[in-house]
């Protein structure tokens, strides 16, 4: 039997269209792409620091690259970055992530968007440039993420990354923003579950929420199918007491109509926080399609801020990308893509048992350990 060949990430990439004309070309595009991916992946932040990681690195990127022109210079990296097709760009990553993405049921995929403060340019009036990514949380993976129009804001991006990913047994979850009724349908029509945090502006839902639960609590919820759930942290001078509690088959009494698309239960989450002597009372509800588990509704609105602690924290301390001040044309946005493919390369090497960031330092000292990162590709 002939075994399929692997499909890498070049092979991905290499569909990518050449953007420059035939007489300027004087190194191939794979080549750029590769070495660009080599750089990020060891900290480079810069065209500069990617043409000075290329040029230390010739003998060894020589040996699988054609490099018939020696190493590129940063301006031709940032030209051919700036003119790139930013949606073909992230198409090709989105076709990658679809071929190595083992997604279990019950998956907790986070959506939520992040500012690149340096791609603000002042001089020409361009306005720092703000994506939304997917995140799954337990596999640590970048899904897949969007530009967020100049003109508009997360609520028009959201469903355009939605339609593009496999999300059929996953939990979406995703804060206030969200909670919109096109959001909720595209979900469920992926065959996909959410919690969606609630925004005091949702009409009326908001308030009727909160007056169903404060009826159902102080009556020990019994007109309702409910479950609760309690966790509790100490640590740092803190104590947290977080109470967790559901309402199934509550669509009858909030949305007779069905105006929200598998809308089965409302959820409540409050947070009693002691500092320093001081205490706190924080009270959040959302909407679910899930049902009576209480600890379920719990894990997944806990691990939705994986999405800031695991991939936003580790963007903006490891990679810098707040600092990045690469803004022209298309090149922060296709930039982005590549800091989010070296997250997901690097947290996929395991063997190594250190932080990203340490990750990245022995990448670019051990070419050795760089080919095994880039072999999960």
């Amino acid at each position: 039997m002939k075994l399929k060949p692997k499909i890498t990430i070049a092979d991905h990439f290499a569909l990518m269209e050449d953007p420059r004309i035939d007489r300027t070309k004087r190194h191939n595009l794979i080549d750029i792409l590769t070495i660009a991916l080599c750089a990020v992946i060891c900290g480079a932040d810069s065209w500069v620091a990617i043409e000075l990681y290329g040029c230390t690195k010739y003998e060894w990127l020589k040996t699988f690259l054609e490099l018939p022109n020696g190493i590129p210079s940063h301006d031709t990296f940032a030209r051919v970055f700036a003119q790139l097709n930013s949606q073909r760009f992230q198409e090709c990553f989105l076709n990658w992530i679809k071929s190595i993405q083992i997604i279990t049921d019950g998956e907790v995929v986070a959506i939520d968007g992040k500012t690149l403060c340096g791609s603000h340019d002042k001089s020409s009036e361009q306005s720092a440039i703000r994506m939304v990514s997917a995140w799954a949380t337990t596999n640590k993976l970048v899904l897949g993420q969007v530009k967020v129009d100049e003109k508009s804001n997360e609520i028009t991006a959201i469903p355009e990354l939605i339609k593009v990913l496999e999300l059929s047994g996953c939990i979406v979850t995703i804060d206030a923003i969200g909670c919109q009724k096109e959001i909720v349908k595209l979900i469920s029509q992926q065959n996909a579950d959410y919690v969606i945090t609630l925004k005091k502006n949702q009409g009326n839902l908001y308030d009727e929420v909160e007056q169903l639960f404060k009826a159902e609590i102080g009556k020990g919820f019994q007109d309702f199918q409910h479950s609760t759930y309690k966790t509790e942290e100490h640590g740092h001078g803190r104590h947290e007491i977080r109470n967790y509690a559901m309402l199934t088959g509550i669509q009858s009494r909030l949305d007779p109509d069905s105006v929200w698309s598998n809308f089965n239960s409302i959820g409540m989450v409050e947070s009693v926080r002691q500092v320093g002597g001081k205490t706190t009372v924080e009270t959040r509800y959302f909407i679910t399609s899930l049902e009576d588990n209480a600890q379920q509704f719990a894990n997944s609105v806990r691990s939705h801020w994986g999405i800031e602690n695991s991939l936003h924290w580790v963007l903006d301390v490891a990679l810098k990308e707040d600092d990045c001040r690469i803004r022209k044309d298309n090149a922060p946005q296709n930039f982005a893509v590549m800091r989010q493919i070296a997250v997901n390369l690097l947290g996929k090497e395991k063997r190594v048992k250190r932080g990203i960031k340490n990750k990245q330092f022995l990448a670019a000292m051990d070419n050795n350990y760089l080919e095994r990162v880039l072999a999960l590709a």
